[in-house]
């Protein structure tokens, strides 16, 4: 219908043309912008996780679920509006990482269906398909929480559907979409308490508005480039090829040490630099392109040790390859084989040894797709598959793996890699796929585990004011404690896992652990718990210095 906007001013005029109908090519149109607005600010994105800790990476998972859409929808010749949705919901699922990754992929598969067969479709269908693509990302949830990525999507959904009842125009119709996902993006802390003491809105959601804004800018003529500098994160300079640099850790002693000037020299050469310690002793922690400028401003304030530099970029180019790859150890002694997420080289070997039959490199930043746990899972010869993502963001994938396989496939939906050992040690080699899947499910759920790190910011999370740098432990995934000192959490999270109950205490110790910290973290706990076993082993894995389980 031909008239005046809802609620525009009388004779208001604007600096694009109505758009009437959506056809592939607009769609193309939208989810490119979408993506690359996405691009702009995914930094930021991943900067809205609750917790201070190191693997904040929902907006790279939505970049790169997003990233997969347009590599499926770029395959399609046709401008059927129809196919090309189909494909950016296919692309979706198979390149979908992470929970936000895969509710993104089910609401563009909700919008496929809606929109089968249709070559092109009105303001109003459009909108419709929005509705329905809502509805379905909440159903492939098993337990919906709201102020997240859901919310902001069903009510954003159903703003386009009001704004369609009034107005034709699809452009008008994605602003009130827009301005509504915003709005409830900004209402998340209020149905969260641990988003509103955090201070932030939900990330998933974020990312989600942004990919949305990104479509409307499309059909409006405006750019989606740069980025507006109000949302951007600072980005460290790099050189040509690069995109990773280097992680440097060292020990720097002396006397009268200036721990605030330190702190602001080493943050101007690098980025996520973490700086902490007193006037005799500091610890530093930060990611740079130059590590040489860092050791030697470092050795003329005193003297160093305990030197670490590692290539990010050699790291990442590895886990890449590694992505191409699984690792097959010997023949199953069983029909059913078991498919492992694992990060870390040490627990590689331990879910080896264990008979792990395939195992894909993915944890903490690294979340493998959809289309990578399928293919570990078609790529072996059994027709019986237990899969066990041992991360809770990777649990999502993990299932719609199994619901896309043409095997028998079940997920033990392990949240830790403790969990994962607990539960593949419970593997029973006779018993059958459903009373394997039971087993496990009882073993896993057994296990506790801690996991300790360092805050990458400060933040107010369940009731703890947490400091830039310090040692934080997480209990079962909950923030339990932090503190200046690395012994004092590593005794109060076995005291809030009432370790003296248990029989085994398992310490997992990380990629840049020194062996002399260790041989300390042992000692106390052997200490502290005489009548208990306790077990040292080398996880290798990123980011967490110790993952401790009981049991």
């Amino acid at each position: 219908m031909d008239q005046d906007k809802p609620g525009a001013t009388k004779g208001e005029t604007h600096t694009y043309p109505e758009m009437r109908s959506c056809d592939g090519a607009i769609f193309k149109r939208m989810i490119q912008a979408g993506l690359a607005w996405l691009e702009n600010q995914m930094e930021y994105v991943n900067s809205l996780n609750v917790y201070p800790v190191p693997d904040g990476d929902t907006g790279t998972n939505m970049y790169l679920t997003m990233q997969a859409a347009l590599r499926e929808m770029s395959s399609v010749s046709e401008q059927s509006l129809s196919a090309v949705v189909r494909s950016v919901a296919h692309g979706a699922l198979m390149g979908a990482r992470g929970n936000s990754g895969v509710i993104l992929s089910q609401i563009f598969r909700g919008m496929a269906k809606s929109l089968d067969g249709k070559d092109r479709c009105g303001a109003a269908e459009f909108a419709a398909a929005l509705q329905e693509g809502a509805a379905i990302a909440y159903k492939g949830v098993i337990r919906p929480v709201e102020g997240t990525i859901l919310t902001v999507a069903r009510e954003a959904a159903a703003a386009a559907v009001a704004a369609a009842a009034k107005c034709s125009d699809l452009v008008y119709v994605l602003e009130r979409m827009v301005a509504e996902a915003k709005q409830s993006l900004a209402r998340t802390p209020l149905l969260l308490d641990v988003l509103r003491e955090a201070g932030v809105v939900d990330a998933g959601g974020q990312g989600l508005v942004l990919i949305f804004e990104g479509a409307l800018r499309a059909l409006q003529g405006q750019t989606v480039s740069p980025a507006p500098q109000a949302v951007q994160v600072p980005q460290a300079t790099v050189a040509p090829g690069r995109q990773y640099g280097y992680d440097v850790q060292f020990i720097l002693k002396g006397e009268n040490l200036d721990l605030e000037g330190i702190r602001d020299a080493i943050s101007k050469m690098g980025e996520s630099a973490l700086v902490v310690g007193d006037q005799h002793t500091i610890k530093v922690h930060v990611h740079a392109e130059k590590p040489g400028a860092i050791l030697d401003y470092a050795v003329r304030q005193g003297s160093i040790s305990d030197v670490v530099v590692e290539d990010m970029q050699a790291q990442y180019e590895a886990y890449t390859a590694a992505q191409e790859r699984v690792v097959t150890p010997a023949a199953s002694l069983s029909d059913i084989a078991v498919v492992a997420v694992v990060n870390g080289p040490g627990f590689e070997r331990i879910f080896e040894s264990l008979g792990a039959s395939r195992i894909v490199p993915g944890g903490p930043t690294m979340n493998p797709s959809t289309e990578q746990l399928l293919n570990a899972i078609e790529g072996l010869e059994n027709e019986k598959v237990i899969v066990l993502p041992n991360n809770g963001n990777i649990l999502l994938a993990a299932e719609q793996a199994r619901q896309l396989s043409r095997k028998q496939t079940a997920v033990v939906p392990t949240k830790t890699i403790p969990q994962g050992i607990s539960a593949l040690l419970a593997f029973n080699y006779q018993a059958d796929l459903e009373e394997n899947l039971a087993l496990m499910e009882r073993a896993a759920q057994h296990i506790q585990t801690a996991e300790i790190t360092r805050a990458v910011r400060a933040a107010q999370v369940n009731g703890l004011d947490i400091k830039e740098g310090q040692i934080i432990g997480l209990l079962n995934g909950v923030l339990t404690t932090a503190s200046d000192e690395l012994l004092a959490v590593v005794r109060e999270m076995l005291r809030q896992m009432n370790a003296q109950d248990y029989e085994i205490i398992t310490v997992y110790y990380g990629a840049t652990t020194t062996p002399q910290e260790v041989e300390e973290v042992a000692a106390m706990i052997r200490e502290l718990y005489p009548k208990q076993e306790v077990e040292i082993l080398d996880g290798g894995q990123p980011y967490y210095d110790y993952i401790i389980s009981v049991e």
